[in-house]
């Protein structure tokens, strides 16, 4: 029962990538030299408002860019809070599949095993389990790359948080009480398999202090974080609101 549950939900997830072609950015090349499917490259995170479908497309469109600055400019700003009494262990045990209210909770997974079933293609499993991933061909929008990964260079692609746990203590998260930052910590909204090397630079820092290598997805990018914050409710600061409305082509 929990490996054909398991496997249903990852087919779900999966599914939508092959009808995703309108939503996609264009082809590309991988490290090898082979052409990229437009249908790897992810989506355009205004038509993914709940992180179900895989990764970070462009967006190009006039109308799209647009509707990107009316939701940025949602956001409220507040200057950060004391750092005081941050720990990862406040934001629940790491993947955890035992949270409520997020899309894949529950389904028997890890939370790192389902993003990288979201995201990647040719996923392989570990023998005998639905869910843990041991190899797979990912492109990853922060650097333009896709790339082929296996659970021996475990650290090569890497789980970002578009808003850093940190960063989101800061801006009001150490007030939730502990269910709320699990949430937080494990949804797919907020999570985008990436570079290891970008995910390391990045720390926890907001869209003013860095950005994807990848300049085509940074609007792509600061659309996303401005869904994390819009969701939860917490306040960006107001150096990044400033540029992520700049990445979209706004003042």
């Amino acid at each position: 029962m929990r490996a054909s549950r398991t496997a249903a939900v990852l087919s779900a997830l999966l599914l939508p990538v092959l009808a995703l072609t309108a939503c996609t950015g264009g082809g590309g090349r991988s490290d090898s030299g082979d052409a990229v499917p437009p249908t790897a490259r992810g989506t355009n995170p205004l038509q993914n408002p709940d992180g179900t479908r895989p990764g970070l497309a462009p967006i190009t469109a006039d109308a799209d860019l647009r509707g990107a600055r009316e939701l940025i400019g949602r956001v409220r700003t507040a200057e950060p809070g004391p750092k005081t009494g941050y720990d990862r262990d406040q934001f629940g045990p790491a993947w955890t599949d035992n949270v409520d209210g997020v899309p894949l909770g529950h389904n028997d997974c890890g939370t790192r095993d389902d993003l990288l079933a979201r995201d990647g293609t040719r996923v392989e499993h570990k023998d005998g389990s639905a869910c843990v991933v041991t190899g797979m061909t990912i492109y990853d929008p922060y650097t333009g790359k896709t790339v082929g990964w296996s659970k021996q260079q475990a650290s090569k692609i890497q789980i970002d948080h578009v808003m850093p746990l940190s960063y989101d203590w800061q801006q009001g998260a150490a007030q939730w009480d502990k269910a709320k930052r699990t949430r937080i910590a494990n949804d797919p909204l907020n999570l985008i398999p990436a570079d290891g090397s970008q995910n390391a630079s990045k720390g926890d820092s907001g869209p003013a202090d860095w950005l994807p290598a990848n300049p085509a997805v940074r609007c792509s990018y600061a659309v996303r974080f401005a869904q994390v914050s819009l969701k939860y409710e917490l306040p960006v600061r107001p150096a990044d609101k400033q540029a992520m409305l700049a990445q979209c082509g706004g003042k």
